[in-house]
């Protein structure tokens, strides 16, 4: 009997910047009511799927930046979503943006959590690789200022036992580094998850506005690929507060094989039965990493940081 599990990705339209956190919890739960209908057991959601955008507005009081975070998860907003996911039996994928004290500090991280059919927190990861930057840019269309209200995540990329299977999470920026993928293959991972809010304009270089979608897909079909995992990356997408976000939420198989992808810039379920088997088959048959994977020979240097680069030796 193979290990299928079926998977939601729940993409989202755009979320105004005064829609309430109430309303767009309404959205998740159609969402998630569709997805039980067509016997799903978990669903993903976006990158920072309870509010707009936040970060492409320049804000000087921490107080203000405060309003767009979630203290606790859940909350009184979020409660309703896990205890319908409990009800229904079915687990979810939620990006949001954290608020939390650790060791006295006050901290800020675009985070994701992993919730299980019993409602249960299985997992939590922190977004390593922020883009944009951290000052006022007044002369772009709109600001990217992740750098400004979000600290690297602090979490690493682990993977979790969870729906019968080995999983990871990452978020949006993370997926176009390949260390993000290989960190979680070499833990044997089968299904990794993550949620995005991709503008469609890349300011520094307006000429790559044209492979905005291409180059979505090429770096989850290679991670996909290259490491024999199932990839359910799920948008925020549509023009959101005059931002266009790019959306074609898809779902990759192990083989870098695209099975189904969103065709709407809206509020959109595409569902797909993943085959976790075919993973183990791809990790001892192709991408046996023990049988094949000799560093010493890589032209690399082993320090106390563990395997560099040559060019980076500090």
């Amino acid at each position: 009997m193979t290990r299928s599990l079926t998977i939601g990705a729940a993409q989202l339209g755009p979320i105004a910047r005064g829609e309430g956190r109430e309303a767009v919890v309404e959205r998740l739960l159609a969402l998630l009511r569709q997805a039980a209908a067509r016997d799903c057991k978990l669903v993903v959601f976006p990158e920072l799927a309870l509010t707009t955008f936040f970060p492409r507005y320049f804000m000087e009081d921490q107080a203000e930046v405060d309003t767009w975070f979630e203290a606790e998860m859940p909350n009184n907003s979020t409660q309703v979503l896990f205890d319908e996911a409990r009800r229904l039996g079915i687990g979810f994928y939620l990006g949001y943006a954290e608020l939390c004290v650790e060791n006295g500090q006050t901290r800020h991280f675009n985070t994701a959590i992993l919730v299980d059919e019993a409602g249960n927190l299985v997992g939590k990861y922190r977004k390593v690789h922020l883009p944009g930057h951290a000052e006022n840019e007044p002369e772009r269309p709109f600001q990217h200022l992740e750098k400004r209200y979000f600290e690297p995540g602090n979490l690493g990329f682990p993977v979790f036992q969870a729906f019968d299977g080995i999983v990871g999470m990452c978020i949006c920026n993370d997926r176009r580094w390949p260390e993000t993928y290989r960190v979680m293959g070499m833990q044997g991972v089968e299904l990794i998850m993550l949620g995005y809010n991709t503008p469609r304009y890349f300011a520094p270089a307006p000429d790559l506005n044209r492979m905005a979608d291409f180059h979505n897909h090429l770096v989850l079909q290679a991670g996909a690929y290259q490491n024999g995992s199932w990839v359910v990356a799920v948008a925020k997408a549509g023009e959101e507060e005059g931002c266009d976000l790019i959306g074609e939420s898809c779902i990759v198989a192990p083989t870098g094989e695209i099975v189904t992808q969103c065709q709407t810039l809206g509020d959109e379920l595409i569902v797909a039965s993943c085959d976790l088997d075919l993973c183990t088959m791809l990790h001892t048959k192709r991408w046996d990493f023990a049988g094949n994977r000799e560093p010493e020979h890589y032209g690399l240097i082993t320090g106390s940081k563990g395997v560099v680069s040559p060019f980076d030796q500090s």
